[in-house]
């Protein structure tokens, strides 16, 4: 059950926090089942600031006898040169701008914004062709077979274990999705030791934080998290390791990106959306679908949402924007559809706690689709 926003969970002093549960990954203890909180126990050290003082505040500037004529006329050029910069601006952003007569008004899902600077109407077709254009840099393959020490259970239950520290650190939804790809790239180029791979994705973890928050937790966060398993210096050594495997490119497509736009693309209501995120939130643990593009894991578990709710099938405007027709829809929705409806592992039940809060809806305890109303709206 995720915490309110504002209010972190309490941990009694003296408890720890489990570590990643170890069943089938290494031989830990089982610890009392206490929620994971970024806030330390009573008299744990205090936690550094995640970010120094970017201002240059603290720099004490001295006005000199003589100087102040010559700082004014400074002063005054540097105001020149900014109005100057502003008046460019003016005149050369506007034809930067993208036309919008290539696409047809009834597929039009972004004029309505154009207003707002804040979701770049102008450019949102253009962002996310692009994005899915990246996506082809990005495929995997199954990289179970170059890892002897690991399984496609233990990924799941370092998968699973990722949506608590997101839930517990209140991070969003696009730093958990980005942390899974970058541990999976990780592990598709470099063998480790099982031991390792709570580490591995507690750094990755950290780097798509970097990425994705406005302010990420800080190393200490990660190790209290871990329950000091590993050493600060461990985890900078495998931050380096990560981003040279990855030629320090982490801009990878995830498909919590593509969901919202697809489901702007017919208006879903927050309900509806959410029970999508579940669903791709689920196939995260699914070792079978780390191949799929992000983009039409999201067009799938859109689709899948849409029949449960009975708001009909993949429409054209879904298919202009998203790419796919039906038919490429099909074999991955109905793997989504088999993992709904295959009994729960009892070891991998973050996500569903998670969905079936009311915050979200309750969309975890929605009943899945039967399969013939399913196959009749995939025709």
């Amino acid at each position: 059950m995720p915490f309110p926003r504002g209010k972190k969970p309490s941990v009694t002093a003296g408890s720890k926090i489990p570590k990643l549960r170890g069943k089938g990954i290494e031989n830990q203890e089982e610890g009392p089942q206490v929620k994971r909180s970024s806030s330390p126990p009573q008299g744990a050290p205090k936690k550094r600031t995640a970010f120094v003082d970017l201002t240059n505040a603290h720099k004490v500037h001295i006005s000199l006898p003589g100087t102040k004529k010559n700082s004014l006329k400074k002063t005054q050029k540097k105001k020149a040169t900014s109005t100057c910069f502003v008046l460019h601006l003016n005149i050369t952003l506007p034809s930067l701008c993208p036309s919008h007569s290539q696409i047809p008004e009834e597929f039009d899902i972004d004029s309505q914004h154009q207003e707002d600077p804040t979701l770049t109407a102008q450019y949102a077709k253009e962002i996310f062709d692009y994005l899915k254009a990246r996506e082809e840099k990005f495929i995997l393959s199954d990289y179970m077979s170059i890892q002897p020490s690991l399984n496609s259970g233990m990924r799941a239950i370092l998968v699973d274990w990722l949506v608590e520290v997101q839930e517990n650190f209140e991070l969003n939804h696009e730093t958990l999705y980005l942390a899974v790809k970058v541990t999976d790239h990780f592990l598709s180029v470099a063998p480790v030791n099982r031991e390792n791979l709570q580490l591995i994705g507690s750094t990755a973890l950290l780097i798509a934080s970097k990425f994705e928050e406005r302010c990420p937790p800080c190393v200490d966060d990660f190790l209290y998290v871990c329950d000091d398993a590993y050493k600060r210096e461990e985890v900078i050594a495998m931050e380096t390791s990560i981003l040279q495997a990855l030629e320090f490119d982490i801009n990878i497509p995830v498909p919590y990106r593509f969901l919202r736009r697809y489901a702007k693309c017919v208006s879903a209501s927050m309900e509806t959306l959410t029970l999508a995120r579940y669903v791709c939130e689920l196939s995260l643990q699914e070792m079978d679908l780390v191949p799929e593009r992000g983009s039409l894991l999201a067009s799938a578990c859109l689709l899948l949402a849409l029949v449960t709710k009975e708001l009909g099938g993949w429409s054209p405007i879904l298919v202009f924007h998203s790419g796919y027709e039906v038919s490429e829809l099909v074999p991955v929705v109905r793997r989504l559809h088999s993992m709904l409806t295959s009994p729960p592992d009892d070891k991998l039940l973050a996500v569903r706690s998670k969905y079936s809060h009311k915050v979200f809806f309750e969309v975890a305890t929605t009943p899945t689709v039967d399969l013939d109303t399913l196959e009749r709206a995939l025709k």
